[in-house]
């Protein structure tokens, strides 16, 4: 399995896996050219995709997802509540594949686990991603650490982690309190503190790699993120860094 993002962040998302000939990207919160261009990077024609699977309804997420479908004629799959809620900016959508919250997904012997998020979105989910006996978690938007993700995180080879804000950034921060408090609420996102306990308590389970995701412009720093889990986890563990603005190398899994 491969793997690489095409960026990861609150000004768009988009992730490519792929696995015994299936291709899929993980939501398509980027410009058309912008996916294009840096799939190319890798030598992956976007229109060979054979699906694009979204997480939940905010445009970091969505904003293009019309766009992959008129200019690559790309199927989507969405939950009913993400598909409903979307076409507001997207328009009327055709060839959209709708699945329930945990529901497993499948695509020739690749599959893919939908596993429901307490994030502020209805239906929002993140992904496990399984194939030949192993597995990739797409891990962000996560509300809070809540049990099953780090059952979850346990038994995965490889993973797109939440790493959202630093605390004491956001405290100390330019944001309006209410949007202080929705960050670091029960249905926001993960802090690096919170991403870094999660992976320790794993233990010899932990991933053999995670690249911190969703990283908050205002609220985080690589640097920061990164001391943070390095604290915990050790030196010698592989942790890499997705990017808001470029494409990251590809990983394998």
């Amino acid at each position: 399995m491969l793997t690489f993002a095409l960026q990861s962040g609150s000004n768009g998302n988009c992730i490519y896996v792929e696995a015994a000939g299936t291709r899929l990207l993980f939501d398509a919160g980027i410009s058309g050219a912008q996916a294009k261009e840096r799939m190319a990077a890798h030598g992956r024609d976007i229109r060979q995709v054979d699906a694009v699977i979204l997480s939940h309804r905010h445009r970091d997420h969505t904003a293009c997802a019309g766009v992959f479908q008129r200019l690559f004629k790309l199927p989507l799959y969405a939950t009913p509540a993400t598909h409903h809620a979307i076409t507001r900016h997207t328009g009327r959508l055709g060839n959209v594949h709708h699945f329930r919250p945990g529901q497993t997904l499948a695509f020739g012997s690749v599959r893919v686990h939908t596993l429901p998020t307490p994030h502020d979105a209805a239906e929002s989910v993140a992904f496990v991603v399984t194939c030949e006996q192993k597995r990739l978690g797409i891990l962000t938007d996560l509300g809070h650490p809540f049990a099953e993700l780090a059952t979850a995180l346990a038994e995965l080879d490889a993973a797109y982690l939440e790493t959202n804000y630093d605390p004491q950034m956001l405290a100390e921060g330019s944001y309006p309190p209410e949007l202080k408090a929705r960050i670091r609420g029960d249905s926001g996102h993960l802090s690096n503190d919170e991403a870094a306990a999660l992976l320790k308590r794993c233990r010899r389970q932990r991933p053999k790699w995670v690249a911190m995701a969703h990283l908050s412009a205002h609220n985080n720093h690589p640097d920061i993120a990164l001391q943070t889990l390095r604290r915990e986890l050790g030196h010698d563990y592989p942790l890499y860094t997705t990017s808001r603005y470029h494409v990251t190398d590809v990983l394998a899994v």
